[in-house]
């Protein structure tokens, strides 16, 4: 009846790595050159998962040739046969909603050239799925999960003639869920702000479509759409990624630039935090510290132990990072980039601001929550004539060790230096008390904490000045330096960098600074700043990595 004009974005590169029978899902790569993309053998369910959501097809359309084309056809022909009588593991609200929203967009490219047999099984298919949506759809998780099948099925049924009967009530479910997860500011649950982006793009697509088929978008969902903006906005770096919390990564390429654009709102950041996350922004340099307590309950089976944990970009060039989200790594992995030491931020030696426990199945997957996370999280904005600046302060540590972290960070005017101190203080009576008794643990030798900064892969670092300093040269060719006021041991050491799209870890180094705590209140202060003969402005022609990656 009409054909959304396509807004998903492929990646030409993962297209042509496809054709050449190489599968990058979930962490896993399975090279099979002459195999179709079912027959291959699934390392895991994640792997298995992804394929059925069929967000390959995007990758396969952007390579759009011939051999692509054919790929297209034929993988999604098989899973048809193999699958489109309801069995496999692809038929969950959420995956059904991303296919439908993928063989709709593709159609032109999916039917191209095929005969009337392939084209009648395709339309069977469709209708197929949009039904068993249309049923089904109460059983998505909420937040994500069912914000994809509900876009998936307005999708349909605006699409597919006879199915515009479901397009009513799936738009009055949406409103419901855009008034019940897309709080006042913007944010969602989970405070994950890879996947609020994706949320963001789902609404921006249905709110596309109901355009262009001449229906009006129901005023919750536009209302959604404008608090999410501003809060986007405040959540991107200087480069345009996204900051990496709460299991969430940079984003993909050009999809928030594009769900922005097509929104229309052009409303800037709002003053405050967004979702939780504090903002400094001068000159080239962005800051993005984690101001709030983590999501609790079923929101968090994905959430980090980062509370007071920052990310800095200087133009186009990460400097400051988080480790980032394992769950492509396997569960060991998952679980440390979720600890506390995973994050830029200060960490008392073999403790979380936030721990771990209660573990429970969810769209077919065990998760493991947070729990006993700081009960009070403050924050305050702080400006003067020199810059702009950030105080927060959490409890996470006061209930084993009577002590709250407090940092404080400012930005420079010019964007080119970062002042930060954290503090470990006991700050009421009783807190001194227990704080006492974790002094007595350890026969009063102080007890052990650790500001750790990790630092993106691609930036090279090196302790110079006898070792008072570490240098750090980005690839821009801008140079960075790292000092503190002596009070801790300062040391470079290995990190590691989890990121999408990659079969492992990829090698990083992180500075650390070693101290105790032996008093009621312990302050170590450290800067990082532009080295005074690097320029304000940087040509930055250095191309970046391919993102087919090993």
């Amino acid at each position: 009846m009409s054909q959304p004009e396509p807004k998903t974005i492929g990646r030409f590169a993962r297209g042509r790595q496809l054709c050449a029978g190489n599968f990058l899902f979930a962490g896993h790569m399975v090279v099979a050159p002459d195999a179709s993309i079912w027959e291959i053998d699934k390392p895991d369910l994640a792997f298995e998962t992804e394929l059925h959501g069929f967000a390959w097809l995007d990758d396969l359309a952007a390579a759009g040739d011939i051999a692509a084309r054919q790929r297209a056809q034929d993988w999604t022909t098989e899973w048809i046969r193999r699958y489109g009588r309801g069995t496999g593991p692809g038929w969950s609200p959420d995956l059904t909603g991303r296919r439908l929203i993928r063989w709709i967009n593709h159609a032109l490219f999916l039917l191209n050239g095929q005969g009337r047999e392939e084209t009648s099984a395709y339309y069977r298919a469709l209708a197929q799925q949009t039904l068993f949506l249309s049923k089904r759809w109460h059983a998505a998780s909420p937040g994500l999960p069912r914000f994809e099948a509900l876009t998936g099925l307005i999708y349909a049924g605006l699409s597919l003639i006879g199915m515009d009967q479901l397009v009513e009530p799936a738009l009055a479910a949406l409103s419901e869920d855009c008034a019940r997860q897309v709080d006042a500011e913007g944010g969602i649950p989970t405070r994950n702000p890879e996947e609020l982006m994706e949320v963001f793009t789902l609404l921006t697509w249905a709110a596309s479509a109901l355009t262009e088929a001449g229906r009006r978008c129901p005023p919750e969902h536009l209302a959604a759409i404008e608090r999410i903006a501003p809060t986007l906005r405040a959540l991107r770096h200087a480069d345009g990624g996204l900051a990496r919390f709460h299991g969430g990564g940079r984003g993909f390429e050009g999809r928030l630039d594009q769900a922005l654009a097509s929104s229309g709102v052009k409303t800037p950041p709002r003053p405050g935090l967004a979702m939780g996350y504090a903002r400094l922004s001068n000159g080239r340099t962005t800051v993005i510290l984690d101001a709030a307590a983590p999501p609790v309950g079923v929101a968090s089976h994905n959430a980090h132990a980062s509370t007071l944990a920052f990310e800095l970009t200087s133009g186009r060039r990460p400097l400051i990072v988080s480790c980032g989200s394992g769950k492509p790594f396997g569960e060991d992995w998952r679980s440390a980039g979720r600890a506390t030491p995973s994050h830029s931020v200060l960490a008392i030696d073999g403790y979380s601001s936030s721990r771990l426990g209660g573990r429970r199945l969810i769209g077919g997957f065990e998760h493991e929550f947070l729990v006993e996370v700081p009960s009070e999280v403050r924050f305050r904005e702080t400006r003067d004539s020199g810059g702009s600046g950030i105080i927060g302060g959490h409890n996470g540590y006061v209930r084993t060790h009577g002590l709250t972290h407090v940092r404080s960070l400012e930005l420079s005017n010019s964007g080119r230096g970062l002042a930060g101190e954290d503090q470990l203080v006991a700050v009421a009576e009783e807190d001194k008390r227990i704080l006492d008794r974790a002094l007595d643990r350890v026969k009063l030798a102080g007890v052990p904490f650790r500001i750790r900064f990790h630092l993106h892969p691609d930036v090279d670092a090196e302790i110079n000045m006898n070792g008072a300093a570490v240098s750090l040269e980005l690839k821009s060719g801008e140079i960075w330096v790292f000092r503190h006021d002596g009070l801790a041991t300062m040391s470079l050491e290995p990190s590691v960098y989890l990121e999408k799209g990659r079969v492992k870890p990829r090698p990083s180094s992180q500075i650390v600074l070693t101290c105790l705590a032996a008093q009621t209140a312990t302050r170590v202060r450290w800067t990082l700043a532009k080295a005074t003969d690097t320029p304000t402005h940087v040509r930055d022609l250095e191309r970046d990595d391919s993102e087919l990656t090993g």
